[in-house]
């Protein structure tokens, strides 16, 4: 049986009512979403097909990945649970944003190690106030539409989160805090003198280090992967999303949405529990 799930603003009762009949398919309507259920075989062709021609999310959850079994949720922290690349904003106030921006969005493509990619930025921020981070959190960034209501509704049904990022603890650390999260995991920006010495310290959390964070946790938490879901938008989230029982590619690169298990367009982050069926 495959089991699809329909969400987002524009659906309406007549489109998911038109999709069931077109996939042979029972329908369950739910407060903010519609799961179908088919005997039929579902094609990824089929659905990469019906995205394009709806204007709302559709997604077709693997067949071994039972969402009430879920109890973690990572995600990926800049452009995904929030609204801005943190590193690209820092670097606005040392008059160097499109040089780094170019490099951050060629790192999110898979277009150039991560690693490498997050030194060359690094380095660029040489000598800038640490007080810049400070403006960066206050004025510039934001939750995504949905965070709230997403960790709401995960905390409800005991599912644990944890937010993962190759960027700065700076941030996650007060994302941390502000938003009840569970675990966070990032790098260390050093910092002399209340200056920026263009250095991280300590190993860079990576592509592999994401992953291994993910695996870290569910060994500590006692659950398979396979309950755990890794949500993001670039390219170094990529090896987290693979061992996770659920990938979900978040207004994420292209290359992001070919390999991830679920992807959200239309939706803000609310639509993460229309996957997991949570919510009426």
């Amino acid at each position: 049986m495959s089991t699809l799930t329909l969400q987002g603003q524009s659906l309406t009762n007549t489109a998911a009512h038109t999709i069931a009949g077109q996939l042979g398919a029972d329908i369950e309507h739910r407060t903010t979403h519609y799961r179908l259920h088919t005997q039929q075989s579902v094609s990824h062709d089929t659905v990469t097909a019906l995205r394009h021609s709806h204007p709302f999310d559709i997604n077709m959850l693997p067949d071994d990945f039972h969402p009430e079994q879920v109890r973690l949720l990572v995600t990926d922290m800049d452009s995904t649970l929030i609204n801005i690349e943190c590193i690209d904003e820092i670097a606005d106030f040392i008059g160097v944003k499109p040089k780094v921006a170019a490099i951050t969005e060629a790192a999110m493509r898979g277009e150039i190690n991560f690693e490498t990619s997050l030194t060359q930025r690094v380095k660029l921020l040489t000598g800038l106030h640490a007080s810049a981070l400070e403006h960066v959190y206050d004025e510039r960034l934001r939750p995504n539409p949905g965070a709230e209501r997403m960790i709401a509704g995960l905390k409800q049904h005991g599912i644990k989160i944890a937010l993962v990022s190759g960027g700065f603890t700076f941030f996650t650390d007060r994302l941390k805090q502000r938003l009840a999260l569970d675990y966070t995991r990032a790098n260390v920006l050093e910092i002399i003198d209340g200056h920026l010495t263009g250095h991280i310290l300590g190993a860079i959390t990576g592509a592999a280090g994401k992953a291994e964070f993910l695996l870290d946790l569910c060994a500590q938490l006692g659950i398979s992967p396979n309950q755990a879901v890794a949500m993001g938008d670039g390219a170094n989230d990529l090896e987290m999303m693979k061992v996770a029982g659920l990938s979900i590619a978040y207004h994420a690169k292209p290359a992001v949405q070919a390999q991830a298990g679920a992807v959200i367009n239309h939706c803000g982050l609310e639509g993460v529990l229309g996957l997991l069926d949570i919510g009426g």
